[in-house]
Parts: C-alpha cells; sequence; structure tokens
C-alpha cells in the first residue's frame, strides 16, 4: 500500500483517503491500484457495510497525475486507473464521499458512481479531459448527460470550466452543500447511517438503480478511445504545453 493513501475500517464503514496533500492529491498509479484493491475487499468482506472517499488537505483530487500521461504519451508506462475504475463501477454496497476543495476528472466523474456526496460549497468540480485532447473516463460520458442533461455535459466536458459544490447541488450532482470544514464529518455520518441500515436491502436497492454491465462497456469503449487519444498528436502538444507552462497550441496540429 502507497504511503499516499490511508484506508481504516470503523463501525462497518471502510474510509478510503487520498493522503499526497501536496500534490492536490493527484493520483498515482500506486494511488489507484490501492484504491482498487481496498474496494474489492470492502465488497467481499461481509463485515464492511459501507465505503467512504475522503481527503487529506485542501482539495479531494487534482485528478489524475499529468507526468503518467505526459510518460504514457510518450511510450512509458499507461495509466493504471482502469482496475480503480471497474472496482468503482462494480462496488455493490453503499459508497459515500466527502470533497473539498478541487476534484479535477476522475475527482468529478467517481462522484457519479457515489450513492451520496457531500461537497463543500465552495469545491471547484471539473471534467477538462477536451483541454488534455482527451476523452471522458469512468461512464461520464452516459453517467453525467443522465445526471444534468446533454448541454450541461457537453459544456463541461469540451470547456472545461468548473461549477461549484453549490452548482453541484442544483445539478444533482451533490447530496448537500456544506462549509469545508464540516464536508468530511457530515460524509462520515452519511456512511455510517447507512451501515446500520439492512444491507441486503441497501444493495438490493442500489442494483434495482443502477446498470453496472451497461456502465462497464461504456467503460470498456472510452478506455479504448482514450488510449488511442493519449497517442496523438493534440495529446503530445497538451502536455508539452504543460511540462512548459504554456498555453496548448492545437492549431498546428
Amino acid at each position: 500500500m502507497t504511503e499516499h493513501l490511508k484506508v481504516k475500517v470503523d463501525a462497518g464503514v471502510m474510509e478510503i483517503t487520498w493522503n499526497r496533500p501536496d500534490k492536490k492529491n493527484a493520483l498515482s498509479n500506486d494511488m489507484y491500484r490501492g484504491a482498487a484493491e481496498a474496494l474489492e475487499k470492502a465488497s467481499a468482506d461481509p463485515s464492511i457495510r459501507v465505503a467512504l472517499l475522503t481527503s487529506e488537505g485542501d482539495s479531494f483530487t487534482a485528478g489524475n497525475d499529468l507526468s503518467v500521461f505526459a510518460a504514457a504519451s510518450s511510450g512509458g508506462e499507461a495509466p493504471q486507473g482502469n482496475r480503480y475504475i471497474t472496482a468503482i463501477a462494480k462496488f455493490d454496497k453503499p459508497l459515500v464521499a466527502g470533497v473539498r476543495g478541487v476534484a479535477v476528472g476522475v475527482g468529478t466523474t467517481m462522484l457519479l458512481h457515489c450513492d451520496l456526496v457531500y461537497v463543500a460549497t465552495d469545491a471547484k468540480l471539473s471534467v477538462p479531459f477536451v483541454n488534455l485532447a482527451l476523452v471522458p473516463e469512468a461512464a461520464s460520458s452516459m453517467l453525467l448527460p443522465a445526471r444534468v442533461g446533454h448541454a450541461r455535459a457537453f459544456a463541461m466536458f469540451a470547456l472545461g470550466e468548473p461549477i461549484t459544490g453549490a452548482h453541484a447541488l442544483e445539478l444533482g450532482i451533490a447530496n448537500a452543500a456544506l462549509p469545508a470544514g464540516e464536508v468530511i464529518q457530515a460524509a462520515r455520518d452519511g456512511a455510517r447511517k447507512l451501515a446500520q441500515r439492512p444491507l441486503g436491502s441497501l444493495m438490493a436497492t442500489k442494483k434495482l438503480m443502477r446498470n453496472p454491465e451497461a456502465m462497464l462497456a461504456q467503460i470498456q469503449t472510452e478506455g479504448a478511445i482514450f488510449a488511442e487519444r493519449l497517442r496523438t498528436a493534440e495529446a503530445a502538444e497538451a502536455f508539452t504545453a504543460f511540462r512548459e507552462r504554456r498555453p496548448p497550441d492545437f492549431s498546428k496540429v
């Protein structure tokens, strides 16, 4: 388990905490692997009734560590998020999230798989995949339009502009928007309440409300296109511009 991920279990709740605050909890391959292993364990362990996603520091997660994307674009190790994305889509028990600060890319799309989401009113949620010459992931190309409507979802993907936690509540992405200092405790309280409910009934209700087969098929389709996009000249320009701290110029590719 990487030092950048903390996992603890208390009163039937497994709390998975992103722990890389100096990098705004940008997700490394090791963090993805550790979180996937934790969710797989939580699903299989009958003593664990709920999983909770939280973070250390002032940000939920800045999304994928862009150095991993840049390396993959140049032929290095591919991002290892697919196992985590699959685990979160298949997770059959209640899943809760507490979100403060920024939630970029997968930091926002993972919330679409959560059953209760508590956000800071001033949190900033964004899905700037097109800005990086990539495409949406985690079945978000299906789930986000279903949640907020096609027009809003396309604008979020194509323009990459963040929405506040308060707006996320209005759009139905979150269950509650609170002052930042209250978010994690509210998420823990919500998780504990769920842990006291009949687990079989909760799991049956969740299964009725979701179509994991459709989500997994969409994840596979997105993943194939995402991998192709990582190898394009547009992606190379996006990551070169990021490294050089300049705006990308896609007109030359």
